[in-house]
């Protein structure tokens, strides 16, 4: 009964104590707000800018040729870059333009590369621009003692017993420089060849009636055009099978020509319809050469002459094979390099 008792006090004192007033919490102390201090803009510099500029009326496929050549190096380079037919003083203020490349016509280079002295600009074949200050200047010069030596090395290699010839103009030194480069890659690919040679035995001139290879035959500058066909068949006359067409006389009717009686030709530039039997053209590859020109033209380095590289163009594979071809290549290359010299005695 006790026990019951004592419980029941117990129970109370609980029931009291849960009755009354609640402890008072300390108040939560609410932070001051600390003002966030603006972020401070550390100034970039602009993308430096490339433009290309060609002609309008250019033929897409070059167009396409040089933008995507142009792009590439841009984009390698973290450029923008942009295509315009035309350009003007004022655009060129811009001054995050570091690089111009201008195909013909001369949109008034002088006076672009005075207004935007911060780019360097480069001249693509654009006759009379002469390099100097922010001015490059890419030359045409189609390098005819190394052209006429790779086509008489392709000639020969192509040609059964050698049996090759040139036309070329009359009382013209440099022709005469590529009638003996022309021999000389002949032999470069022969050597002795088992035939006359008309360097090795001067004798043997090209109107005798003889196995004297090359044939040459030279054309009079003031022969028509019209005639020239009855010069390529004195040499069809000693069984020639393949000519090279120096480029004063590679008209299209002669090439046409050669290719309709039968007879393999190289020549510099092959005409806008191929004839039949027409080996390669041998041009100055100007994409090589921007390319190889670009990484000063970003480095603010210019004002320098640049000669374009030959290299074979228009090839007819089934006439100059792959495998044919790559030993044509290098021997270009050492041309190019100077391991070869197309006019040694």
């Amino acid at each position: 009964m006790r026990a019951k008792f004592s419980l029941l006090i117990l129970f109370l004192t609980l029931l009291l104590s849960a009755c009354g007033p609640k402890a008072t919490e300390a108040p939560t102390a609410i932070p001051s707000e600390t003002p966030i201090p603006a972020p401070t803009l550390t100034p970039t510099p602009s993308t430096p800018l490339a433009i290309l500029v060609v002609p309008a009326d250019m033929d897409k496929a070059t167009s396409d040729l040089y933008q995507k050549t142009v792009y590439d190096l841009a984009q390698a380079s973290g450029f923008r870059f942009q295509v315009r037919n035309t350009l003007t003083a004022a655009e060129a203020l811009d001054s995050t333009l570091k690089v111009v490349i201008i195909l013909p016509p001369d949109p008034g280079i002088q006076v672009l590369a005075a207004a935007a002295p911060q780019a360097q600009f480069m001249a693509v074949n654009v006759p009379g621009i002469t390099a100097g200050g922010n001015v490059s200047a890419l030359s045409n010069d189609s390098q005819l003692d190394i052209s006429a030596f790779l086509a008489g090395y392709v000639a020969a290699m192509l040609t059964d017993d050698y049996r090759v010839g040139i036309i070329l103009p009359k009382d013209n030194p440099q022709a005469q420089q590529a009638l003996k480069a022309f021999s000389n890659g002949m032999a470069y690919f022969c050597g002795q060849c088992n035939v006359f040679n008309i360097y090795a035995y001067p004798w043997c001139v090209p109107n005798y009636p003889a196995p004297c290879f090359p044939q040459a035959i030279e054309i009079p500058s003031d022969e028509k055009a019209s005639a020239y066909g009855a010069y390529a068949d004195l040499l069809m006359k000693y069984n020639v099978e393949t000519i090279y067409v120096y480029p004063d006389v590679a008209t299209d009717g002669l090439m046409t020509y050669l290719g309709t009686v039968g007879v393999s030709s190289i020549s510099n530039s092959m005409p806008a319809q191929r004839p039949a039997s027409f080996i390669m053209a041998m041009q100055p590859d100007t994409v090589k050469a921007i390319q190889a020109a670009w990484p000063d033209l970003i480095a603010g380095k210019g004002g320098v002459s640049i000669q374009s590289p030959l290299g074979m163009t228009d090839i007819d594979p089934a006439l100059l094979t792959p495998g044919k071809q790559r030993l044509a290549d290098q021997v270009l290359q050492d041309l190019l390099a100077g391991r070869i010299k197309p006019l040694a005695q």
